[in-house]
């Protein structure tokens, strides 16, 4: 006991006696006496008179050593403190209890007095330091003493606000260490004005006769403390002590705004009555309000009946009572509008915090139902203290129902018109919260206080900035970078990401607050009144998500009978159908969705795959971007900065392995045996939002963002190069260097490039590059042979041939660095190549700029094209070439070297490839040739972007000449394509062109598919027949003529042809109409159609040749059958010979390079005299559709040929 008292003395000598001066014994044994009678006071006390486990602790030793939340009950018995225990929940997580005493000067001044402005906040001081702490009842005749605090808890700041100090709890009424001086009471009553009197004296403006005054009256309402940057203050109502029906509306408002004063905000709770002295009527500025203002001598005291008396007034009061002001209403533009306006509705509530929200954006869940956002207060000392447990009372808060922008519940939302009290401490430790729920204080400020959001907006961006922090922190960038608030000249990262403009968040027909007005204003206007619910303007998921979205959607609009429609599907093989199948893709553009959604993540260069990716924590998305000129992304700075757009194309590559036996099952999904998507996003540079990822910190311990491709390393050298070609992207063997000459080379991802020096070598100096060094004139336009692998892949999607990059060596400069590599283990011998180089993992790209180069000509930028004589020849097979085209159609087939023969039952694996068939674009052609290119192995899965409708350069393609001498393209190691825009599902096709059958005969120029007006001449030809869906196999009376059976399937489809001479006065042509077009071409109706195939369906197959007037079927014994004579009764009447409007196009293909047949020589007979002239050969057509001309019969092909 002696040693506790000892310590005690030290204590206080050093930490509450004044400095400087003599010990003070009193106060020594003040203090302990205190110590001692709060302890005596808990009844367990164990015979001991002083509390032994106790120590003293100083203000200095609590914000310095307790690291930890605490507590500290004097005057608790343990099983008080258990109780109180509980009162946290079942969680476990209250307040530990430390045995520490605690005494400080309870004040409202926070430092210097002489330059000391109060603020409302209340603090305790000691000789070691000074805390700011929070009461919940105040007597404002405590401040300034000594006092033992016995309850209380103490809070260290948390990590994330290191710069912040913690704070104190004071749960009980502190215990005086000196008596408290009450002041006495007044000699005579004080006179006083009630609100009526107040009331008539502001609205009839007599100043003149009242110069002061004293209010009293009951506290009704107690208004939002404002605090700016020129003056603070608040808003108190009074109103009658006991009033009757007619004085219910009698209020008067007082305005506090001397500093000293702010701290009675402390101390008013409504419902109490209070007399405040020397008051005086003032003028708002900028407003018209006349409002009672208190002056620095005024004084504020509670209302003791026997101490005051009311004032006499020398005039009546007028009978009228003063109507409040009017207020007009806000008019609606349409009735539309006024049904969606909801109205919110004012009422007090009392509640417990259960959760926090978003402690930065001030929203909580109250009693786990309502939402409590304290957004639009200023209440940073009372938002300190709130955590799950704490009680409030709110009064004169709004209810908003419905708000939409995400949020489902309803929200309680107060104005600076009411008031948020504390009414009661938390038992629990604060929460461990996430980033997001901590960080962008200041950010959210700016909403609510510059950025004037309303409450459903508001609420929706901070769903938003939860998002995007989900997305990209900590791994991109740090979360306090992100939720930076804006500054002059340095604009919030976040905002730019949340909105693409500040009108997206704040139209320009928002209501703009004003304190005064919302405070004053009768009867009361604030933005919270009226709202409607807002429909989400759009999201930002992550990109995992959005990849099983599109991939959702894209097996949701999977629909075989679509990609096969009928009639056509009806005619094809079970190969057929399952090829047509194998590869369709759908895109899924974000206006398309609900609500709608922005892409954001951030650019990565893949050294994996080669091509460009968006990235966020959950994922890594291709993408595909487009510069403007339909150039593509060719410059490396733009690795690792954040990207924002709203318009893209989300595309999903769709692949099938099926096995659908016909064309009836389509609607069944278990003949699809496996599928597969590939997806990523493709849009426009200048549709999007590109912003530098800042740097991390210097203290940061992880990476914020992917290395950037600059130059701000210390030394180093460089070295420009144009960049001529560019070869595929593909697995090559290497010899990797100090690998054992006994281990096979492994195949490694790589690409090479070729291209020539512009100039020597430049090393670093400073921020820039020096001059190069000189050459002589033998290393001029040095040509150079540069191979990509490792982690230098990643700068395959930026090199582009005709542009111009610096390729940047970090480290010591070396002269022979770029002259080429003396220990490669893969010599290469190059014609026209002086040097070989493998670019190393750390080297680094840039895109040259124009005075790098001043002294070197103009470089073409044109992509090189081959001509259409080259291209379209029989010469030169196997030589590359490279054009621009548009991609017309792409499918899944057999490779063009698959010459076998598919054998019925051959399941063994068969190798496929891509198909595209393309329209070259070529200047000063109307009609542009088709040409087939083929992707095979190691070229697949092909590039992204290869879809129909898409442009895109081919270069360097290897180019074939098949058996049947037609020109097709390949992908080779060479190959490389350059994507120039992008395609559109909903694309409209073009109409064909309207010609004559001349036109394809003449030398120039002439379309491969068309439409022409003609008439039908002659009939060579019919062959219906009903084969095998499987094998092919002829299948009389609907059965597979196999003898082994094994076919896994038993239907029959039917196939149909016919061959038929067309002329329209300029030429004649061969059409060939296969399947549904025959139909079309013999004039019948669905109905007969059917009809007819069911009738062949018996013996399997009828074929008829035309010869001259006659015919002769396929078998002589039949021709006498009777559906042999009606086909050929209708192959020679009117309803088949007819005029019809075809659309073909050229059996012969454009790329068919094979000798044309020269026009032969032919005999007419013109009356009695013979003529004879060349003839140009019959042009061939395939049929793609049949119509009728608009004068032609109606009549069905059985009514006129019957």
């Amino acid at each position: 006991e002696q040693a506790w008292l000892a310590d005690a003395q030290t204590f206080i000598q050093e930490t509450l006696c004044p400095t400087g001066k003599e010990p003070n014994n009193e106060l020594t044994q003040l203090v302990i006496d205190c110590v001692k009678m709060m302890w005596l006071s808990q009844g367990e006390n164990q015979g001991f008179t002083l509390p032994l486990s106790y120590r003293f602790v100083s203000v200095q030793n609590l914000k310095t050593h307790q690291n930890l939340p605490c507590c500290s009950h004097l005057t608790w018995s343990s099983t008080a403190y258990q109780a109180w225990v509980q009162g946290a929940g079942p969680n476990g997580n209250a307040l530990p209890r430390e045995q520490l005493l605690l005494l400080g000067t309870l004040t409202d001044l926070s430092g210097d007095l002489e330059h000391e402005r109060p603020d409302g906040s209340l603090y305790v001081k000691d000789n070691t330091g000074i805390l700011g702490c929070e009461l919940i009842d105040l007597d404002l005749s405590w401040l300034g003493h000594l006092f033992l605090f016995p309850s209380w808890s103490y809070l260290p700041p948390a990590k994330w606000k290191s710069l912040e100090e913690g704070h104190l709890e004071l749960w009980g009424a502190p215990v005086p260490v000196f008596p408290l001086t009450t002041n006495p009471e007044p000699l005579a009553p004080i006179p006083v004005l009630y609100p009526e009197k107040a009331l008539y004296l502001l609205t009839h403006r007599m100043r003149r006769q009242v110069q002061e005054a004293n209010l009293a009256g009951k506290l009704i309402r107690l208004s939002a403390l404002i605090k700016s940057q020129k003056k603070e203050y608040f808003v108190l109502t009074l109103g009658e002590l006991s009033p009757t029906d007619s004085q219910a509306l009698n209020q008067v408002s007082i305005m506090v705004q001397i500093p000293a004063q702010m701290v009675w905000y402390r101390v008013f709770w409504p419902g109490r009555s209070y007399v405040l002295t020397r008051l005086r009527i003032a003028k708002t500025r900028r407003h018209h309000y006349h409002i009672w203002t208190t002056i620095p001598s005024s004084n504020l005291m509670l209302l003791k009946p026997d101490c005051v008396r009311e004032l006499e007034l020398e005039l009546e009061l007028l009978k009228d009572k003063p109507k409040p002001p009017s207020v007009p209403t806000k008019s609606q533009n349409s009735k539309g509008q006024a049904d969606l306006v909801r109205h919110s509705r004012v009422l007090h509530y009392s509640g417990m915090v259960t959760g926090v929200l978003n402690e930065s954006a001030s929203l909580y869940l109250l009693d786990g139902q309502l939402i409590l956002c304290l957004a639009y207060q200023q209440i940073r000392g009372l938002k300190r203290m709130i955590r799950p447990g704490v009680s409030l009372e709110l009064r004169d808060v709004h209810l908003l129902h419905s708000v939409g922008g995400g949020t489902t519940r309803p929200v309680l939302v107060p104005c600076l018109h009411g008031t948020v009290q504390l009414r009661s401490f938390s038992h629990q430790k604060p929460e461990i919260l996430s980033s997001h729920q901590v960080h962008g204080t200041y950010l959210y400020e700016q909403l609510v206080w510059d950025y004037q959001l309303g409450l459903p907006t508001y609420l929706w961006a901070t769903k938003a900035l939860e998002k995007l922090v989900c997305k990209l922190c900590p791994h991109v960038l740090r979360c306090h970078q992100l939720l930076k608030h804006s500054s002059p000249g340095n604009p919030s990262l976040a905002l730019q990401l949340l909105a693409s403009s500040p009108d997206v968040l704040t139209p320009p027909d928002s209501p703009i607050r004003n304190a005064h007005s919302e405070i004053l204003e009768e009867p009361h206007q604030c933005i919270f009144q009226e709202y409607t619910q807002l429909q989400t303007p759009y999201t930002f998921p992550d990109l995992l998500t959005m990849m099983k979205e599109g991939q959702h959607s894209a097996w949701a609009n999977f629909d075989p009978k679509a990609l096969v429609p009928l009639p056509e599907s009806a005619y094809l093989t079970s190969y057929q159908i399952n090829r047509r199948l194998a590869w369709s893709w759908h895109c899924v553009l974000p206006s398309t969705l609900q609500p709608a959604q922005v892409l954001v993540g951030v650019l990565v260069a893949s050294s994996h795959k080669g091509c460009l990716q968006l990235r966020d924590l959950s994922a890594s998305m291709p993408c595909l971007l487009l510069a403007e000129n339909s150039q593509p992304l060719a410059d490396p700075r733009f690795i690792g900065c954040l990207v924002r757009t709203e318009r893209f194309q989300l595309v999903v590559e769709r692949e099938v392995e099926s096995n659908f036996p016909s064309w009836k099952e389509l609607t069944m999904a278990g003949f699809i045996q496996r599928q597969q998507t590939r997806v990523y996003v493709q849009f426009f540079l200048t549709d999007a939002l590109i912003l530098p990822v800042p740097r991390p910190s210097p203290d940061a311990s992880t990476t914020s963002a992917p290395p950037q491709t600059d130059s701000a390393c210390l030394e180093g050298q460089s070295r420009l190069f144009l960049l001529s070609h560019k070869e595929a992207l593909m697995n090559r063997n290497f010899c990797v260097s100090g690998r054992a000459s006994s281990e096979s080379p492994m195949p490694t991802l790589s690409f090479h490039v070729s291209g020539s020096w512009l100039g020597g070598t430049q090393r670093k100096e400073g921020t820039g590059w020096g001059p190069p060094e000189p050459l002589g004139s033998e290393k001029k336009d040095q040509k150079v042979f540069l191979i990509f692998l490792g982690s230098s892949v990643r700068w395959f999607a930026f090199l582009y041939p005709g542009k111009v990059y610096r390729l940047i060596a970090p480290g010591p400069p070396t002269s022979t660095l770029f002259e080429g590599e003396s220990s490669s283990q893969r010599p290469l011998e190059l014609a026209g190549c002086v040097s070989c180089l493998t670019v190393q993992d750390d080297w680094t790209l840039e895109l040259g700029r124009s005075q790098d180069t001043p002294d070197v000509l103009e470089i073409s930028r044109e992509l090189p094209k081959s001509s259409l004589t080259h291209l379209l020849s029989d010469k030169f097979p196997d030589s590359l070439v490279s054009f621009s085209a548009k991609i017309l159609s792409r499918t899944i087939c057999d490779p063009p070297l698959t010459f076998r023969r598919r054998q019925p039952g051959n399941t063994g694996t068969v190798k496929t490839c891509v198909k595209l068939t393309v329209a070259l674009e070529i200047a000063d052609y109307e009609f542009t040739p088709h040409l087939n290119i083929y992707i095979e192995d190691p070229h697949l899965p092909p590039p992204i972007g290869l879809l129909p409708g898409s442009q895109v350069h081919f270069s360097q393609l290897e180019k074939k000449i098949s058996r049947s001498s037609n020109v097709y393209c390949r992908f080779c190691s060479s190959t490389s394509i350059q994507v120039l825009s992008f395609s559109q599902q909903t694309r409209v096709s073009d109409p064909l062109p309207h010609i004559y059958l001349a036109e394809l005969l003449q030398k120039g120029q002439a379309p491969f598919q068309a439409t022409t007006s003609c008439h039908v001449v002659f009939i060579f030809s019919l062959q219906i027949m009903w084969v095998c869906a499987h094998c092919t196999s002829l299948c009389p009376q609907g059965r597979c003529s196999r003898q082994d059976l094994t076919c896994p399937t038993q239907t029959a489809i039917s196939q149909a042809s016919i061959r038929f001479l067309v002329e329209d006065g300029t030429a004649e042509a061969l059409v060939t109409c296969r399947n549904h077009h025959v139909a079309a071409a013999l004039g019948l109706s669905p109905g007969e159609w059917t009809f007819l195939l069911d009738c062949v369906r018996v013996s399997g197959k009828l074929a008829l040749h035309f010869k001259g007037p006659g015919a002769e079927s396929e078998s002589p014994a039949r021709i006498h059958e009777p559906l042999t004579l009606f086909l050929q009764t209708l192959c020679t009447s009117p309803s088949v010979l007819r005029p019809i409007k075809l659309a073909f196009e050229l059996t012969r293909r454009p790329s068919d390079v094979s000798p044309r047949e020269p026009p032969r020589l032919q005999q007419f007979q013109c009356g009695d005299l013979p003529l004879l002239t060349r003839v140009n050969p019959r042009l061939q057509l395939a049929c793609l559709s049949l119509q009728e001309q608009e004068h032609s019969s109606t009549l069905g092909a059985f009514a006129t040929s019957c």
